[in-house]
């Protein structure tokens, strides 16, 4: 039986990832903004912790965490997966828009994560789970600051797993296409607000027309993918990334291929901007 910390799990993946590991005997912390938003099935399971927290309050942070430990004694899996979406041409998104999105998809989740990592050293084990997403391999139109929030948690979560080893920790990336969840509600995504009609017809928005089409027909299945996730973290040896839905895999193959198209033609001439010291 292990104890789990959630965030953002009141609805989509999160709750499904609380369900799964509930329903496997798990002990499980759900933090989220409002608790009265957590489904009756969540809130009056006996083995689950529901905590008011805001994850971009890093002040309030620790407090949670203490009542988690308090209540179970441990923590052996962080799965931070609070977070949102923007769309919108990068010259279209303010400053203010970009800080916000990034101080809860990056900063709250480096927050969450060092206030677990004591308890997990303690232990001498635990496992971080960081919800990313297919954008945090490739950069897409439309996307651009959402990818680089995203980029930026698979970046993190490859360090920590080096990081980390000497501990007993491990540390992974989720990376999931597209969920039929309610990530392209207005709740979960915001559209940037300085709309740029130069920009119509272009693959920026032609993303931000799609995501006004696709919401709640998405491909992937959250009950699918909460139980794989779930599979692969009670496995001894987490991989680095989990690369999760099959447009997920196609997407990655498209960028592998482009880093192979990128390398070869200046492969020799790269190797060859070495000190000629070195090269001896």
């Amino acid at each position: 039986m292990a104890t789990w910390f959630i965030t953002g799990a009141s609805r989509g993946l999160g709750a499904e990832i609380a369900r799964t590991a509930l329903a496997q005997g798990d002990d499980v912390v759900i933090a989220v903004r409002n608790p009265a938003r957590v489904p009756d099935d969540l809130a009056k399971a006996g083995n689950v912790l529901t905590v008011a927290l805001d994850v971009t309050d890093s002040a309030a942070v620790p407090a949670a965490v203490q009542a988690a430990v308090d209540r179970f004694g441990r923590i052996d899996v962080l799965v931070n997966n609070a977070g949102r979406g923007l769309l919108g041409a990068l010259e279209e998104i303010s400053d203010a828009e970009a800080r916000s999105l990034f101080d809860l998809n990056v900063f709250a989740l480096i927050d969450m994560t060092r206030a677990v990592l004591p308890v997990m050293r303690r232990q001498g084990s635990g496992k971080l789970v960081h919800i990313g997403s297919r954008s945090g391999f490739e950069g897409e139109p439309g996307v651009s600051l959402y990818s680089a929030s995203k980029f930026a948690v698979a970046g993190i979560s490859e360090a920590l797993s080096k990081e980390l080893e000497p501990f007993g920790i491990q540390s992974m990336v989720v990376e999931p296409g597209v969920l039929r969840t309610d990530f392209l509600d207005a709740s979960s995504l915001s559209v940037a607000a300085g709309r740029i009609d130069a920009y119509d017809g272009t693959p920026a928005h032609v993303t931000l027309d799609w995501a006004g089409t696709a919401n709640h027909t998405q491909l992937g299945d959250p009950v699918k993918g909460a139980a794989l996730i779930y599979e692969v973290t009670g496995q001894d040896s987490l991989p680095t990334h989990l690369y999760l839905g099959p447009d997920t895999l196609e997407r990655l193959q498209v960028k592998l291929d482009q880093i192979e198209q990128d390398v070869a033609p200046w492969r020799a001439r790269s190797a060859a901007t070495a000190h000629d010291d070195a090269a001896a």
